[in-house]
């Protein structure tokens, strides 16, 4: 038989569980946030603009638009924070309508070859908008210099289009940038001097690969560190690029290849942080630094088609005749020894 003292106690313990249960975020309970009534309205105008594809066909009125695919929203909020349009039977251009989803952080519009016209001003009133990917489209007309208004943008990604014209030096505004793709388009004229002047000592991973850019890369690439690659490859830069490298710099991927850069390869330095270096087909002169065979995590090098001579440096912990075959040297102007030919004696 339970006491008066023993059944209170029993209803402090249910009383207190059953507070700390409804205090829990409706997260933790399993329940979510349904999409918030501007977002659905905004994102069936983007359907209706893109002439409602089959890609979206889980787009429909009747059901909650957090649950449609190709798209994300904030468990709490139930605002549309993420839209990725990607891979389908699209035509159209950029609707204005995304404009309408305010808590955007992430634009995707990625391999939709029938998506035309050009970058649109209006993506400069997405407040939040931290990721801008329009990428393996037929966009075209010129890189908008008022992408440089979009201070949030972490990532640009512009790649694979048919864009033309020159970088707008206002891309260099873009502080807070960890990468930038500018890659596989019709670019031309210089790289601004402004573009990554802003930066202080880290740099965003930058792609600038199949332009056909010209000039000389700003100096001022070389106080930087790029955490991951730089890519100028396939176009028409030229003079010395040698202060990208350096003992202390943290870059791993580079590639200059294909391009008309001119300089003294003996005096360069590398860090312990390459790992791939492609300097093929350019006027690179002078011999292989002995310093490369101290590179040991390198894993690609081709410096063929150059105005290289001497013998290639042995031993080290990179051991360059092991990892690399006669294709990473070829194509020079007296460039010897294994894997090539034996230098001859003089």
């Amino acid at each position: 038989m339970k006491t008066p003292s023993s059944s209170k106690f029993v209803l402090v313990v249910l009383s207190l569980s059953l507070f700390i249960f409804l205090s829990l975020p409706s997260t933790c309970l399993g329940a979510k946030a349904k999409c918030h009534s501007e977002d659905k309205k905004a994102l069936l105008e983007i359907k209706s603009a893109l002439n409602n594809p089959y890609l979206l066909a889980s787009w429909t009125p009747e059901t909650d638009c957090c649950h449609w695919y190709l798209l994300k929203c904030n468990e709490i909020t139930g605002r549309v924070i993420e839209l990725f349009i990607s891979g389908g039977e699209i035509s159209g251009q950029i609707p204005e309508a995304v404009t309408k989803l305010p808590y955007l952080r992430i634009l995707e519009f990625r391999k939709l070859s029938n998506l035309t016209g050009q970058i649109p001003f209006f993506l400069t009133k997405i407040p939040q908008l931290e990721e801008l990917t329009l990428s393996w489209t037929n966009l075209s007309g010129p890189v908008p210099s008022f992408l440089g208004q979009i201070k949030s943008l972490t990532s640009l990604d512009l790649s694979f289009n048919n864009l033309s014209g020159t970088i707008p030096p206002s891309l260099g505004n873009l502080k807070n940038l960890t990468v930038l793709h500018l890659d596989r388009n019709k670019l031309t004229g210089k790289i601004p001097e402004s573009l990554l002047a802003k930066f202080k000592g880290n740099a965003p991973d930058i792609y600038l690969n199949h332009n056909m850019l010209t000039g000389t890369v700003p100096r001022s690439f070389g106080d930087l560190n790029f955490s991951y690659r730089i890519d100028l490859s396939r176009n028409r830069l030229e003079a010395d690029v040698s202060f990208l490298f350096g003992k202390n710099k943290t870059v791993q991927f580079v590639d200059l290849s294909r391009n008309l850069f001119q300089f003294d390869f003996s005096k360069v330095e590398f860090s312990d942080n390459l790992i791939y270096l492609d300097l093929n087909h350019n006027k690179i002169f002078g011999s292989l630094p002995v310093g490369l065979t101290e590179v040991k995590y390198l894993q690609f090098l081709n410096v063929s088609y150059n105005r290289l001579c001497g013998e290639i440096p042995t031993g080290g912990t990179g051991r360059l005749q092991d990892r690399f075959d006669s294709y990473s040297y070829f194509h020079n102007r007296c460039l010897c020894g294994d894997p090539l030919p034996a230098c001859k004696k003089k």
